[in-house]
């Protein structure tokens, strides 16, 4: 039985591979948002206390009065945990990373996600995702959403 609604662009699956480039977590100034679970997750790998990751490796940003919590960026604008040439904490990294790029806006439509395409090379290479496995991505972020940073005990 067929779902209601429009397909999405994407109902044959999707090509990707990371390829370890580093574009999607160097160069740019951005956020990576961090939920309670990604709080967590990171605190254990980094084997300090969730106050601590934040002391150290978070900061506040004001979203048109809310108050969300980013992973903080080195000076030169990469990932605080971009070191050595790769991620510090890929076992262990945010879910928006992991995600990547299979998020709700850059699956909108064709057009935009051949322009994911343009700035990562992985899209288009490797296995096929098929149409409920990216959904289910997309489902985890939506379920798992970023902190107000006010809810936080520091």
């Amino acid at each position: 039985m067929n779902e209601p609604g429009p397909h999405p662009f994407y109902k044959d699956g999707l090509r990707f591979s990371c390829t370890r480039c580093s574009l999607c977590c160097r160069f740019d100034s951005g956020f990576v948002w961090l939920s309670r679970a990604d709080l967590s997750r990171l605190a254990s790998g980094l084997n300090i206390s969730v106050r601590e990751t934040i002391s150290r490796y978070c900061r506040t940003v004001d979203i048109g009065g809310f108050k969300q919590l980013s992973l903080r960026e080195q000076e030169n604008k990469d990932c605080i945990f971009w070191l050595n040439g790769a991620c510090s904490v890929y076992g262990s990294r945010p879910l928006q990373c992991e995600s990547y790029p299979f998020w709700a806006h850059q699956l909108a439509d064709r057009e935009t996600w051949s322009e994911t395409a343009g700035s990562c090379p992985g899209v288009g290479l490797g296995r096929l995702y098929h149409a409920r496995e990216i959904e289910s991505i997309v489902e985890n972020r939506r379920v798992e959403p970023p902190l107000n940073a006010d809810s936080i005990d520091r």
